[in-house]
């Protein structure tokens, strides 16, 4: 099969021939119909993942189908169409055990633990746990979004974060995942605050239901100016706030543009050289401010969600913005460090 392979890491990606994966006996091989460009591929491309061993196939965002099963899978078979949450789980440990799926204690994550979905097949583990049934309406491009945006922003909003209508939401970053939470929020019932550098991007997080926005390239002192921003169109501060980029300066801008007892949630990874990222905890303290964390969505959970995009009160579709063959995922994949944020982009491995 044709994929995406990186030597070294921070080193331009190649698209070359590589051997097959094949199924383990309780997973599946699928054929890539589509797969997300997202920022955490940048990530474990500049290095900043222990599981990475190289060469390496990114790639954890995908919508396919079924092209090989294992032998002891049951509930799937060559032809039907599917996603994957990015996390897949064992689904025997104790936080499986507890339906906690996406914090599995022996989790694969395609694209990180092993060889991912930028290339025209991939491997996935325990199939009958993980795999969601992609509905016969939905595109491919449409369902490859899901599985790790749009899905992480809806476990951050409404399970973490716990919206609910009326409340203020500000979102920091608004690249896949920022506008995924956007629209989520938005839809149900929040008053959303888009935080970002790109006008492109606040124009889209605008059409997703952004009622106030704050370009944060503008302030001098970013880390103080967004926040004060942010409390003073929220009337006092946030109830509920997302860093959905990844940067010590927009987790200390959404944990300071909370008011009292408001909620922050942690989406976007924080690489650092020590593993250590400054958090205003004197403000955390004082205000009594919660703190979480937030990583994928278990698979039993999308239903939920699922319904609310069939319905068209979720409309992912309309965050994927761009779609290119495989053959521009190299570079679109190292322009991620500098470009800004737009929209999701989909590869397609067979154009």
């Amino acid at each position: 099969m044709r994929a995406v392979v990186f030597e070294r890491y921070g080193e331009q990606a190649a698209v070359r021939e590589v051997p097959d994966p094949r199924p383990a006996d309780h997973g599946v091989v699928v054929r890539v119909e589509a797969t997300g460009l997202c920022r955490s591929d940048w990530h474990g491309w500049q290095g900043h993942d222990p599981d990475i061993a190289l060469p390496h196939v990114p790639g954890h965002e995908l919508a396919g189908v079924v092209e090989a099963v294992g032998a002891r899978v049951s509930r799937w078979q060559p032809g039907d169409r599917v996603t994957v949450p990015f996390v897949c789980a064992c689904g025997t440990c104790p936080a499986c055990a507890a339906g906690d799926h996406q914090i599995c204690e022996r989790q694969t994550q395609p694209g990180f633990t092993h060889w991912g979905s930028f290339a025209q097949y991939v491997a996935l583990d325990h199939a009958d746990v993980n795999l969601v049934a992609v509905p016969d309406d939905m595109s491919s491009a449409t369902a490859a979004s899901l599985g790790c945006r749009f899905a992480t922003a809806f476990r951050a909003v409404v399970q973490q974060g716990r919206v609910a209508a009326g409340e203020w939401v500000a979102v920091h970053g608004c690249g896949g995942v920022g506008l995924s939470a956007v629209m989520i929020a938005a839809a149900s019932g929040a008053r959303v605050v888009a935080v970002d550098v790109s006008p492109g991007a606040l124009d889209l997080a605008r059409k997703f239901g952004a009622v106030e926005c704050v370009d944060a390239s503008k302030p001098t002192d970013t880390l103080t100016d967004t926040a004060a921003a942010v409390r003073d169109l929220t009337g006092g501060g946030a109830h509920l706030s997302l860093d959905a980029l990844g940067s010590p300066v927009t987790c200390a801008a959404s944990v300071n543009g909370l008011r009292r007892r408001g909620r922050h949630v942690q989406v976007g990874l924080l690489p650092s050289p020590d593993g250590t990222t400054p958090v205003p905890m004197a403000r955390a303290i004082a205000l009594e401010l919660e703190l979480l964390g937030s990583h994928g969505m278990a698979a039993h959970t999308y239903p939920p969600m699922l319904e609310l995009v069939r319905a068209g009160v979720l409309r992912p579709d309309l965050l994927v913005t761009s779609t290119i063959p495989l053959d521009a995922a190299p570079a679109a994949l190292a322009a991620m460090g500098t470009a800004p944020g737009a929209g999701v982009t989909v590869i397609e491995p067979w154009n």
